[in-house]
């Protein structure tokens, strides 16, 4: 792995071995603005990638639910990461690895130990930005190629929504002459045919924001502070270490590895149709009509993306499955913290949805012709 790059985030608060952030450096740059100024700003043609939310600061309680998950689902997760890796090793000799921060950044730190710990494989890993409607960072892919064979490039992820990121990712890809594919932890959109499993259970890194991603932030792209020969920017909370759990999420799915060795193997050997049939994404569609949604973004499927609305943007409702109620705790919690709505619908093909407001407080019901 290289030494830090002057200019960026570095390795952010992870051991440098680990990852390397190739985003600019944006930390002095005063970023962050009240969400429910930004969702305005949204709907005015702002795109939410020109700055960043307040960075949520969870209570002592909301803690001791990341905690509980985490020791509860500590062997879950590195069972489908040492799934997902020898996936991934199984068509690249020494792959090099490509996260896509923030989600995919201890994905792809876990994967790299899961490399290193079942074969010694030292890889590389380096963290870069994609955006939606925006694309990904080409200037560090093209910094990636540079120094690496363009075939050995792996992007990594750390589970599915729906799968819009994944369609940014493949276009641009194509235009960089790269493999597309993406390995994730958890594909419940059944997106990629790279996962670890397609059940959608609680990956712990996606109960927290910067304080379990190295201390980094969401990416940035504002013309104003990116120029077209620089990398997407990042801020990094330096002021968040008493309270950062980055590099204890890591080791404490690395000192779960040896649990999980065996049910890897079997994995590994079980014969299994893994087809990208994008049901998630139809799911979603349906959905969106039922609740009255015009815009198809608002709709959030997922643990991972629902609690992602649930701490970034201005939730309306959250719909989940009533037999998977026990697994979503730290969901409920931030529902009950914040006043959203809770409803349960047994046909959900995810554990739970999560619904961004629409801008005048109320779905479209005349677009869906739903009725009130």
């Amino acid at each position: 792995m290289p030494g830090t790059i002057p200019g960026t985030v570095g390795s952010g608060s992870y051991d440098p071995a680990d990852v390397t952030f190739l985003l600019k450096d944006l930390s002095d740059v005063p970023l962050e603005r009240p969400t429910e100024d930004r969702e305005e700003d949204f709907s005015k043609g702002r795109h939410y990638s020109e700055d960043l939310p307040v960075e949520y600061e969870p209570s002592d309680a909301y803690l001791a639910l990341f905690e509980s998950a985490l020791a509860r689902s500590a062997v879950r997760v590195a069972t489908a990461v040492g799934v997902a890796t020898e996936l991934v090793l199984a068509t690249r000799e020494k792959p090099v690895i490509v996260s896509l921060a923030r989600a995919g950044t201890p994905a792809g730190i876990l994967m790299r130990r899961w490399a290193l710990w079942r074969h010694g494989l030292d890889l590389a890993h380096y963290s870069i930005s994609v955006i939606k409607d925006r694309g990904l960072d080409e200037n560090a892919v093209r910094w990636i190629l540079d120094r690496h064979d363009r075939t050995a490039l792996q992007f990594v992820d750390g589970w599915t929504g729906k799968g819009a990121i994944l369609k940014v990712l493949q276009a641009a890809a194509r235009d960089l002459g790269v493999d597309g594919s993406m390995a994730v932890i958890s594909d419940p959109g059944h997106c990629t045919s790279i996962y670890g499993t397609r059940d959608d259970f609680l990956i712990p890194h996606s109960c927290l924001n910067s304080t379990v991603s190295g201390l980094v932030s969401r990416t940035v792209l504002n013309p104003a502070l990116i120029g077209p020969d620089d990398f997407h920017g990042a801020k990094y909370y330096r002021h968040l270490a008493d309270r950062d759990y980055s590099r204890r999420y890591v080791e404490a799915v690395v000192d779960a590895f040896p649990a999980a060795s065996e049910a890897v193997t079997k994995a590994a050997l079980r014969v299994e149709d893994r087809t990208s049939t994008w049901a998630g994404w139809r799911a979603v569609e349906a959905l969106a009509r039922d609740y009255g949604i015009a815009n198809i973004g608002l709709v959030k499927p997922g643990v991972g993306e629902t609690t992602r609305v649930l701490l970034r943007r201005v939730p309306w409702k959250v719909v989940v499955a009533p037999d998977r109620l026990a697994e979503l705790a730290h969901i409920l919690s931030l529902c009950e913290a914040k006043g959203v709505d809770v409803e349960e619908r047994a046909d959900l093909p995810y554990s739970c949805v999560g619904i961004i407001k629409p801008l005048d407080g109320r779905p479209d019901r005349a677009l869906f012709n739903v009725p009130s």
